[in-house]
């Protein structure tokens, strides 16, 4: 959270896998909150109806918009961040990104819908919060993370960002993106979780619990029996072979260009690429994207003021 003036720019990076703000990260999750259970503790009451954030998955949509979900959960990132201050109340800024060649066709509706109700009043986790929603901004994926070094990128240098749904693809030229090598493509890891799933249980007739998948996609490994270990590990280094297959389509040269990989999947190819020390960077931090849109947010701010 960055303050601006009389206002707070909250950075919100609305995954498919996980909510980020740019200090927490929580499943993107949402279920009806008669649902929930009665240990529950993550309960966002808003609209006179209650909501477990963090539980359940939510299903990729290109459009976000088409219901409420990720509204909801923006309420429940907003207070995340403002908890963490001390904070109940407030002015608040939301910066927010879409997918790279996505974002000049849903950027309006993104924002209006971000900004349809300007006074929310809500109760998140039994506290209550005040929020006045002031503007916001709406940035590329991927470009965000980087934004705040991207001056010292020198070279050819191809920004890969790896979420769940997506894979977001450009080309920067000394920190400068050409905005004729822009990719989006619906390749994120939710492609690979299926791929495994679907391997493991043509060759064992048994069901791979999410928790292993997810404990291989992020340190490169789990407990697991060693034939099923094998098993798993190549269909993750199958997919990891098909990004790189993709990155050689929009034109990805290992002996000029360096790799900028960031998002969830950056461990992807930590783990089972072959990323060159010292010539290519992985974005360990998951939040980079929810910090580099308040970043970005406070330098058109202070633009506007300028002009």
């Amino acid at each position: 959270m960055i303050q601006h003036n009389d206002t707070l720019i909250i950075g919100l990076d609305h995954g498919y896998g996980n909510m980020k703000t740019a200090n927490h990260c929580f499943p993107t999750g949402i279920i009806p909150g008669e649902d929930a259970s009665s240990f529950a503790q993550n309960i966002l009451e808003y609209g006179g109806k209650s909501h477990l954030i963090g539980e359940g998955h939510k299903d990729f949509i290109p459009d976000k918009v088409k219901d409420d979900d990720f509204y909801h959960l923006s309420l429940a990132g907003i207070a995340e961040e403002l908890d963490t201050f001390g904070l109940s109340e407030g002015k608040i800024h939301i910066a927010a990104g879409l997918p790279l060649t996505w974002t000049g066709a849903q950027k309006d509706a993104f924002a209006a819908y971000l900004t349809k109700n300007t006074d929310v009043t809500f109760t998140y986790r039994k506290k209550q919060y005040t929020i006045k929603i002031a503007g916001v901004s709406i940035f590329p994926q991927g470009y965000a993370a980087v934004a705040p070094y991207i001056t010292k990128l020198k070279g050819v240098q191809m920004l890969v960002d790896i979420g769940n749904g997506t894979m977001n693809v450009m080309i920067l030229v000394n920190g400068k993106p050409q905005f004729n090598k822009m990719f989006t493509e619906k390749f994120g890891t939710h492609q690979c979780v299926l791929s495994i799933k679907e391997a493991f249980s043509r060759k064992t007739q048994r069901e791979l619990n999410d928790a292993f998948i997810d404990e291989m996609l992020r340190t490169g490994s789990a407990e697991l029996d060693e034939d099923d270990l094998v098993i798993v590990k190549a269909a993750v280094r199958d997919y990891v072979s098909q990004i790189y297959g993709k990155l050689h389509e929009y034109g990805y040269d290992e002996k000029t260009m360096r790799l900028q990989v960031v998002g969830g999947g950056g461990c992807l190819l930590e783990h089972f690429g072959h990323l060159r020390d010292g010539w290519d960077f992985v974005m360990k931090d998951i939040c980079a994207a929810a910090k580099g849109y308040e970043y970005l947010a406070e330098v058109q701010l202070r633009s506007r003021e300028k002009a």
